[in-house]
């Protein structure tokens, strides 16, 4: 590598995949409930949503902070 040159990948290098992790945190408690999912669509993300709702009384209220991803703009969710 030379100064001021960025590094890039070698010829050998194979990538693997992604995978999308969804993760929430009570902060009460510090008990997250999580999920690591191969594929970044709507229907894995609701699945998420539902697990959350199923874990949390219903007395208690959740607050969601999410990314920019567009998986939350479809209207399934």
């Amino acid at each position: 590598m030379l100064p001021g040159v960025p590094q890039r990948a070698a010829h050998d290098y194979k990538r693997s995949g992604t995978s999308s992790l969804y993760a929430a945190l009570d902060i009460t408690t510090g008990k997250v409930i999580g999920a690591l999912r191969s594929h970044h669509r709507a229907i894995e993300f609701k699945q998420f949503l539902q697990t959350i709702d199923r874990a949390v009384p219903d007395h208690l209220q959740v607050h969601l902070v999410l990314e920019t991803s567009s998986t939350r703009k479809t209207p399934a969710i």
